[in-house]
Order: C-alpha cells, then structure tokens, then sequence
C-alpha cells in the first residue's frame, strides 16, 4: 500500500475552506477544494483563532507554552523592569526563569537560550537597542508657538523693525575631536578604528548669532579653562574662559557688549531690534534682561520645549555650521605634521586652531540657509506671498465700482492665487489692546 503524502495547507486557505463552506455547507465545500470533509469542520472550529493569525502560517504546533504560569511571571517581572527604565538581557530572563521555577516547584525546565528566544516570540518581546530621549514637547505646545509667534509679530509691526534688527543667537557645544561614527572600509574586518586626539570629550561652547537678514554677528568661544592661553588668538572671534566652559550671566552681558553690538546699527542703538533667544537661566536674569534693553532691544524669550520649532539656529543652522566645522577638523587630521606627547599621545588642536576652523565654518554657512530658518520659525514672512498680498490690496483700493460685491482676488491664471475674505479682513484688526504676554519679556511701552 503507498503512502499518501499529507499536504499542509495554510491560512489564507483553511480560511477560504470555511468561508466556501459557511455559504454551501461543509460538503460541496471540500468537493469543490479537493479536500477530506474533516478538515474542513476541523478549520471551521478553529475560524476564531485562523482570523488572528498570519495568512501564510500553516499550523499551530510548536507555538504553546509547556509552563504559561512561569512564562506569565516573567512576561509581567519584564514589563516591570522597563516600566522602571532598567535593561534586561536574554541572561537576565534565564536566571530569573530558573529562580522562579524553584519557588513554582516546576521540574524539567532547562531555560537555555532557544526556550529564552520562543519565549519572547510568544509575548511579543525583542532585542532592542537603547535610544535617546530627545526634547519633549510640553501639552500646551502650540498654544505657547502661536503666542509667541503674536508676539514677536506685534512687536515687529509696532516698531517696523525691518530683518536687519531680528537676531537669534544660541549656545552650540562642541568638542576638540569631531569623528564620524561610520567610515569606509573592506568587508570582513572585525574592528574598525577612527584615530583622534582622543579629546572627542573634551567639550567648549560657541555662541553664534544672526539677522533674519542672514547677516552673521562674530562667534564667541567659551573654553574650560582659568587662564587665557598664551596663543595669538585670529580677529574677527570673541575669546572667553571660565570653569564650567559655559555660558554664564557675566559671560553673556559681555556677548553684549561684543558680538551683539556688531549688527546693523547697533552701535548707535537708535533702531529697535528683537533679539530671540532660549529659556537658559543666563539669558532670562533681572541684570541680562536690563542689559538687553539698555541696547534698544526686546527680549523675546522662547517657551521651553519649542525650541525646536521657533529657535532659528536650531532649525537649520546649527547642522550646516557642524558640518562645515567637520571639514576643518578632518583636513586638520589628514595633512600636516602633528605633535606627540612624550608618552606618544597626539596632542588636541591648539585654540587659536579651533578659533580659525570656527571662523572658517560659520563663514561658510549660507545666508538662505539662515533666512530659511526665520522663515520656518515664523520671524520672517516670504517677501513673495507679501508682494502679492499688497498687489491685490492695491487693486480693491483703485476699484471703481463702489456697488460691486467682493469675492477675493484672482491672479490673470484661475485658481494660481487667491486671497479670501477672511485673510484680507484679518489684516485689517488693529492689535489686542492687552500688552501682557506672559513667560516673555517686554520692553517698557514708555518711549525713552
């Protein structure tokens, strides 16, 4: 007698089976599919579970658990540890699984690492690797962007304060080693170095500033250190020294007094100007907003968690300087001599070095690049959607017929622009009387 090979069938058809056999019965159904009329009461029995699973598997066997009390236990001990933000290995579980079966009293487990693996499979768990935890936006935060956008453009309008006197400035920290993280290499190599200075932490901060013109202020260094260094310093940087390498109150009054004053006529301060920065506790003291406002300027102080939405230099210049920055270091790495320790150890660039590759790379950055970001931040409106604005306006006011019902305006080609009724009116509501904004800093309304 020969045998008769059995054929596995899979999802998508045991679940074709039942719906044949729900509309013609079980019968016609395996006449009509070529299949014994067992299986197809078997498959219908089965429908719930068949509907759940993937449409390629072919069987249940092999996915049940031999012990789903001690399998529950870890499942809940896992969810409790990254509830925690602890990590949890393959090695943990297993140690865990055989102190528990102790105490179940549950005999025959072994808990190697295929059983480890089917585990996880079953509860839907897998090997992830750790990410960081970037900026949180807060609940409320596009009440806070559409706010702060009211203001800025209040301000803007009561003042006419033109692109030239709209400045963002921010903090940028940077490291004495910019390696990259990925390199070419051959196929095969089981290690894979970058040689450095070894300073890739030896961190300082670059406070750079700029016009929504695209105009950039000088950049200020800020190292970690007591002493100024003994190098010739290149003109055209601001160089600073403290302990923590940061920014600081006193440290920020003099980026005042030295790069800020550098804008189109910022000298004379007779031109009022909004100068956009973050929340950072140096920027928002009592002493830092009087001396903000002693050189014409308003405050304008980014709500915290938004900062990735109106702070310019964030948006789409920090990237563009580092970049560039790279290029510095790396030519720096790839020619020339360097100088050794006496140990052997490669000593970092000197910080007239790092002030020339700073100097080199904020030069580099492009003023669309800059305008991009004010306008994406909504500190600069596009000068084009204004042009057309002011030309329809201009064609309701040279209008002859006063009887004549408005619709909007239309450009020579339909439908290629159109102003509405809504948007021209709202150019027309005088600003809210309320002066009060609360989490930024105004200027006295008094003239001085």
């Amino acid at each position: 007698m020969e045998n008769k090979r059995r054929n596995a069938y899979d999802t998508a058809f045991k679940l074709k089976a039942v719906n044949l056999a729900v509309k013609e019965g079980n019968r016609a159904a395996a006449r009509t599919l070529g299949i014994n009329e067992s299986m197809v009461r078997h498959w219908r029995r089965q429908r719930e579970e068949l509907s759940q699973c993937k449409k390629s598997k072919k069987a249940f066997g092999g996915n049940k658990s031999r012990w789903p009390e001690l399998e529950d236990f870890l499942e809940d001990w896992v969810n409790t540890q990254r509830a925690d933000g602890r990590g949890v290995s393959t090695v943990q579980i297993r140690l865990k699984a055989k102190t528990v079966t102790t105490k179940m009293k549950i005999e025959n487990v072994r808990g190697g690492p295929s059983w480890c693996f089917r585990f996880m499979r079953r509860k839907g768990l897998f090997i992830r690797a750790r990410t960081t935890v970037c900026q949180q936006l807060p609940p409320d935060y596009q009440e806070k962007i559409t706010n702060f956008g009211e203001f800025t453009q209040r301000k803007i309008e009561e003042y006419s304060i033109g692109p030239d006197q709209i400045i963002n400035m921010d903090e940028v920290p940077l490291t004495f080693d910019l390696p990259l993280t990925r390199t070419v290499n051959k196929k095969g190599e089981s290690s894979i170095t970058l040689r450095t200075t070894g300073h890739e932490r030896t961190n300082f901060t670059c406070v750079l500033g700029c016009t929504a013109s695209g105009l950039k202020l000088p950049p200020m260094v800020i190292f970690k250190r007591i002493t100024m260094p003994k190098e010739k310093i290149p003109n055209g940087i601001s160089f600073k020294v403290n302990k923590k390498g940061w920014m600081m109150e006193s440290v920020m009054k003099e980026w005042l007094n030295e790069c800020y004053v550098k804008r189109p006529g910022g000298f004379f301060r007779q031109k009022k100007a909004l100068l956009v920065l973050d929340s950072m506790r140096a920027h928002i003291t009592d002493s830092v907003k009087a001396a903000i406002k002693s050189t014409n300027s308003i405050p304008a102080v980014i709500p915290g968690g938004t900062t990735k939405h109106l702070q310019t230099l964030y948006i789409s210049v920090n990237r563009a300087f580092k970049v560039a920055l790279r290029v510095q270091w790396e030519a720096w790495m790839t020619s020339g001599d360097k100088s050794f320790t006496k140990t052997g150890r490669m000593r970092k660039a000197t910080f007239a070095q790092v002030c020339e590759w700073i100097l080199t790379a904020w030069r580099s950055v492009k003023t669309s690049t800059i305008t991009n970001g004010f306008q994406k931040a909504g500190l600069l409106r596009d000068e084009e959607e204004d042009a057309a604005t002011a030309e329809a306006l201009q064609r309701l006011f040279d209008s002859d017929s006063d009887e004549e019902e408005f619709v909007g305006f239309e450009s020579d080609n339909e439908g290629e622009r159109r102003v509405s009724d809504e948007a021209t009116l709202s150019l027309f509501v005088s600003d809210t009387e309320d002066e009060d904004f609360g989490g930024f800093s105004t200027q006295d309304e008094d003239e001085d």
